[in-house]
């Protein structure tokens, strides 16, 4: 019997990156998913069929979960395909890199919608229909530990991701009665299509060797966490921050050895 057999999980931004090694580890124990993304999505329909290959059933949907009504879409569409909704993974955001002092008034309250507020609606939809039914469930947020590091140039990212851990934490709180537990994944710098838009292979694998792991994190990393605080083995986790990292957020704690003559 695979941990998640019978569950179903909605993954928002799961078409790539770490949206889709949250779907394809949750599916390879036992999860159908429906997978959500943007509308136009160029990675929705191939995203979708990687995830049938591991033998489970998926609904792809296109929506814009930045807004209340692209969850309601979603959530819509995916209550009338499996009729519940066990688990959610809500990973969608997106970075502008600039400084604070040019920062754009409009791309700070995108990166708001994003990365905060969208997480509110979808949680919101979900949670309620959890407690309507009467059914425990997970809810898991894609946050990062630059919501505790400060990070030259992410002004907004970090900010919406400070704000996600903090609500999640109320929802925890809110939810204890429901049996419903919420918790935070803080990635670390992970090996995704959004990064290899900044940085080239060789600029990836050299800063990678520098990190504490020896290597960048991959979206399966973090798959394999948000499956386990999906699972039963994670009933008594709630209302907690989980790096994911290798280490990153220690990485200056290191000892720096002494130069020898």
């Amino acid at each position: 019997m695979k941990k998640l057999e019978g569950k179903t999980a909605m993954i928002t931004g799961g078409a790539r990156g770490i949206g889709l090694g949250c779907a394809t580890e949750l599916a390879a124990e036992g999860a159908n998913i429906i997978l959500v993304d943007r509308p136009g999505s160029e990675e929705l329909a191939a995203g979708a069929d990687t995830v049938r290959a591991l033998g489970v059933d998926c609904l792809a949907v296109e929506a814009n979960t930045f807004s209340r009504e692209g969850c309601e879409e979603a959530f819509s569409a995916g209550m009338e395909r499996f009729g519940s909704i066990d688990i959610l993974v809500n990973v969608p955001a997106y970075n502008r890199r600039e400084s604070f002092l040019n920062y754009k008034a409009d791309d700070f309250e995108g990166i708001l919608n994003s990365a905060l507020l969208g997480a509110f609606h979808i949680s919101q939809l979900v949670a309620r229909q959890l407690v309507e039914q009467k059914k425990p469930g997970k809810i898991i947020f894609i946050s990062s530990v630059l919501a505790r590091i400060p990070n030259a140039r992410c002004v907004a990212y970090s900010a919406a991701k400070a704000g996600l851990n903090s609500m999640m934490q109320t929802m925890a709180v809110e939810l204890f009665e429901h049996h419903i537990n919420v918790n935070v994944i803080e990635p670390g710098w992970i090996d995704t299509p959004g990064e290899r838009q900044h940085y080239n292979d060789e600029t990836m694998a050299a800063e990678g060797k520098k990190l504490p792991w020896g290597r960048m994190g991959l979206p399966e990393d973090i798959g394999k966490a948000a499956t386990y605080l999906a699972s039963d083995d994670a009933d008594y986790v709630t209302g907690t921050i989980l790096p994911v990292d290798g280490g990153y957020r220690l990485k200056h704690c290191r000892d720096i050895p002494e130069e020898t003559a």
